[in-house]
């Protein structure tokens, strides 16, 4: 497939970069900044998503696929996190508006598949504005547990999600979101296994992680699979496992003892998030580990 990957400058690209060259695609890039030299043999078209005669610019070539991987990856406006150098509403504009531009210009240029890097924070769990906890129903959380979402950030996610879903509907193209956990390359999975220690209190983000190469794979298998899943789906990306070192019943058990009759079902190190429908619309698996370095760190 001729494919466009925006945020190719990210963190991320390289990995989808890799993963979709491998498998033959034919690609071009899309982002602000210039991409990695290890991408520099690929076109490359400067630009932001928020401006929208970028975004058509960048479309010119003619693509059967977009890999959308760019957005602000925190909430710009949150009054206990603060936007850095960034305007308090870089998040809403990009997540939003720039996936909507996107959109628009893909089905003018009959682009027929969207896939995007989504986040977790969809459902509402992390980033809590007010004092309420995120009301969790049942583990492991799969996609038809309720959103309450609070902040910018997570909005944006849940947002993207319903405007690729209408983009399905209203205009036949095939629109898919991986809601990943913490994104972790090699360096990230080597660091978490050094500083492992034991929990001393319930993680909002509750352990969840997956490898870079992992999501980079899923990106991919979305894709090609596109003509023979459904026109539209989201789906939790995230490792098997927890970032944790105590089994995750134990975790239930120690710090939000309340789930204890929904989270029976949680074995070994369980991941709190379910990756089954991934697993079985596409044949997703992951592949790394942190824990295969662990035991080298802790000697």
């Amino acid at each position: 497939m001729r494919v466009l990957v925006t945020g190719a400058s990210g963190r991320l690209g390289p990995y989808v970069v890799r993963e979709l060259e491998r498998a033959g695609h034919d690609l071009a890039l899309f982002s602000r900044r210039q991409p990695a030299p290890s991408l520099a043999h690929l076109p490359w078209t400067r630009g932001d998503i928020t401006v929208y005669e970028d975004c058509e610019r960048a479309m010119e070539g003619g693509f059967d696929a977009v890999q959308h991987l760019a957005a602000v990856p925190g909430p710009t406006d949150h009054p206990s996190l603060g936007g850095g150098a960034l305007p308090f509403d870089a998040t809403m504009r990009t997540n939003i508006m720039g996936t909507y531009y996107l959109l628009r210009a893909a089905v003018k240029k009959g682009v027929r598949i969207f896939v995007m890097t989504g986040s977790n924070c969809a459902l509402g769990h992390g980033l809590r504005i007010s004092n309420t906890p995120f009301p969790l129903r049942y583990l492991p959380v799969d996609e038809g547990h309720p959103s309450d979402v609070e902040d910018s950030y997570s909005f944006s996610k849940l947002a993207g999600e319903l405007l690729l879903e209408s983009y399905a509907r209203a205009y036949g193209m095939r629109t898919y979101v991986l809601r990943s956990a913490g994104i972790c390359d090699a360096a990230r999975r080597e660091e978490i296994a050094r500083n492992a220690r034991p929990a001393r209190a319930w993680d909002p983000w509750m352990w969840a992680w997956v490898g870079s190469e992992d999501l980079a794979s899923a990106h991919r298998l979305l894709m090609e699979e596109a003509g023979s899943i459904g026109p539209h789906g989201v789906f939790y990306c995230n490792g098997d496992d927890t970032t944790a070192l105590e089994p995750s019943l134990e975790l239930v058990e120690k710090f939000n003892p309340s789930l204890l009759p929904f989270a029976k079902n949680l074995e070994g190190h369980a991941s709190m998030f379910s990756n089954r429908k991934l697993r079985s619309e596409v044949g997703w698996e992951p592949r790394t580990s942190w824990r295969d370095r662990l035991r080298g760190v802790r000697e």
